[in-house]
């Protein structure tokens, strides 16, 4: 299907015919400067100048163009970038005259940005009414952030009024190249964790571990983070007070220095290029190796602490204008990460030349744990397929019949043994009660939880036996014992923390395998057929408990075996905070992603 791509600049307006299965551009156009002396760059080496600067003017000269190809091409559909998608929109959407209206009412949360991008939309559906038009968000990738990472230290009356949060950007880009590298390294991207750095004149750094986004360096702006071409990145919140004071700076002059002064452009005092930067430092200018140490230093540092939030790292990735092309900035940050296991082969390193064609190119040595790759990003590809996706309504699931929704109490999953251990040799677990799902069982046996602070007793182990230990508690229960527990699903216990058991014959200290489960819904095969949904799929869930409460889920886990039953399973705090109980009942709406079955590693426990 070839969709009409089309993305609005604060600058520049890109627009390509892009096949969403091939990627074949069939034309493309690209104006610069826009707001001062608009040029028209198109695919077939034609270049136009418009007589009138701006965006509403060069959009509208420019509609006959694309209307004309895209006639000619079959044009299925449109589908629009944009910037900022607030804390609702979480996946495409197909747009509406009500949904614009939505959407401009974020505006502010990216002043630069969306209401251009919006322009452009509102223009796109006045010359293309009869197309369906999609957006697609640079912040739905980041929406599985968790809530300690998207909030800021601020008043909570501040942060709801004016819905401060840290959302994301570039997620489109982050999580196409984190699926392509994982393709070329033949591995399941939910078995890996990733760092993706996107480097060009926007530039952020993503850790995504086991497929989903749990940190990003941009904020509530894309300002927050790396040093950027012309953007200051992260600096002290205290700069504007004391400018605004000391140098009588108005709030619009800081927002224009911050993000269009600043960055490479601030610190060498002459370009926002790299390719320029890099140039003058070999030349011996001071400002411009200034300007590369900077650079360079602030992606090391997000690098490192993006690996302690993961406890750990398989693949680095290098991205964007700069990540893709530089040599020098691949070369000096992977220097610095011998620490980690990786190791740079510069031979490799110096000669890598990305094309459509040979999209990655690996260049750590081969005895390196953690694999060093440059990926080539497509973010137009990316945005064609999601478009392509809702026009054709794979986005849709059917709905019918509703699905039970179970409320999960904290509880203990053991080996045998572990069981052992704790209740004495050969000792076999004792049924309590059957449970929903075929098979398993809640134990008369229970344990004592101990952690840090506090301890637990009494907590049922359920049957029958694994072949790894698990606790699974709730954030309340995470906060009583003190323990940092991730949210994960079963079975995915690396990088946990301990705790200790006690039993009536023994004491049992687990090295990892507490986790917060990650809601999720079990089904069998037919279950899954006839919802359209496949094991490790992501979904999206209507609760309907006939109350003024109903919500949606988002990130609801699909799990599929011969063994399930269907049914939803959320927490205990998740379930009173909405005011569901055991026998509501849930509706799938939309999937976000889809998954593989993953491997686990399991740890021995430490006995006493």
């Amino acid at each position: 299907m070839n969709i009409l791509v089309l993305n609005v600049g604060s600058s520049s307006i890109k627009a390509a015919i892009v096949h969403s299965e091939t990627g074949l551009r069939s034309f493309s156009v690209e104006v610069e400067r826009v707001p001062t002396q608009p040029v028209a760059h198109f695919s077939d080496g034609a270049q136009i100048e418009f007589s009138e600067c701006g965006h509403e003017a060069v959009l509208r000269a420019l509609m006959p163009f694309l209307r004309s190809k895209m006639k000619e091409l079959a044009v299925r559909g449109i589908g629009h970038r944009v910037a900022h998608g607030g804390s609702r929109f979480d996946q495409p959407v197909l747009l509406d005259p009500e949904l614009v209206l939505e959407l401009e009412e974020l505006n502010d949360l990216a002043p630069i940005h969306n209401p251009l991008i919006m322009q452009g939309v509102r223009i796109g559906m006045e010359y293309f009414p009869e197309l369906p038009h999609v957006a697609v968000f640079d912040t739905s990738f980041h929406h599985t952030i968790s809530k300690r990472v998207y909030t800021y230290a601020l008043p909570k009356w501040l942060r709801e009024k004016y819905h401060i949060r840290r959302y994301g950007f570039h997620g489109t880009s982050h999580e196409y190249v984190v699926e392509l590298a994982a393709s070329h390294l033949d591995r399941d991207i939910r078995e890996m964790r990733i760092i993706s750095c996107h480097l060009g004149s926007g530039c952020s750094i993503a850790a995504i571990e086991y497929g989903r986004s749990v940190e990003t360096s941009m904020g509530m702006t894309p300002l927050e983070g790396l040093v950027m071409s012309t953007r200051s990145g992260d600096i002290d919140p205290g700069l504007f007070y004391y400018l605004m004071k000391k140098g009588n700076f108005s709030a619009e002059e800081l927002n224009d220095i911050l993000n269009l002064e600043s960055g490479l452009k601030g610190l060498s005092g002459h370009s926002a290029d790299m390719r320029d930067i890099i140039e003058q430092s070999a030349a011996g200018d001071e400002d411009s190796r200034l300007a590369l140490q900077v650079f360079t230093h602030r992606i090391i540092k997000y690098i490192g602490a993006y690996t302690a939030v993961m406890g750990g790292v398989d693949a680095i990735i290098f991205t964007g204008g700069i990540g893709e092309n530089s040599s020098v900035v691949r070369y000096r940050v992977g220097q610095k990460l011998h620490y980690l296991g990786a190791l740079l082969d510069e031979d490799v390193n110096n000669d890598i030349a990305l094309t459509d064609a040979q999209p990655v190119s690996k260049f750590s040595s081969p005895n390196s744990r953690v694999q060093l790759l440059a990926v080539k990003t497509d973010e137009q590809l990316a945005i064609a397929r999601k478009a392509k996706a809702v026009v054709v309504g794979e986005h849709n699931v059917n709905p019918n019949p509703r699905i039970p929704v179970a409320i999960s109490a904290r509880h203990v999953h053991l080996r045998q043994e572990t069981v052992e251990a704790l209740f004495g040799k050969d000792h076999q677990l004792h049924i309590h009660k059957w449970l929903s799902q075929p098979g398993q069982y809640a134990a008369v046996e229970t344990v004592t939880l101990v952690g840090p602070k506090n301890k637990l007793e009494n907590v049922r182990i359920l049957g029958p036996c694994r072949d790894y230990d698990q606790v699974e508690i709730s954030r309340t229960d995470e906060f009583f014992l003190g323990i940092d527990a991730p949210i994960r699903e079963s079975g995915r216990i690396e990088n946990t923390p301990g705790i200790k058991l006690i039993g009536p014959k023994g004491e049992v200290v687990l090295p990892e395998g507490v986790i917060c489960a990650w809601r999720h819904i079990h089904m069998s095969p037919t279950d899954a057929a006839m919802f359209g949904v496949e094991d490790r799929d992501v979904v999206d869930v209507a609760v309907i408990n006939g109350s003024e409460r109903d919500l949606v889920f988002g990130n609801v886990l699909i799990r599929v075996s011969e063994d399930f039953v269907l049914e939803m399973h959320i927490d205990t705090d998740e379930g009173n905070a909405a005011e569901i109980d055991s026998g509501d009942t849930g509706a799938l709406m939309a999937t976000q992603s889809k998954g593989v079955l993953q491997k686990r590693r399991i740890m021995s426990p430490v006995f006493k």
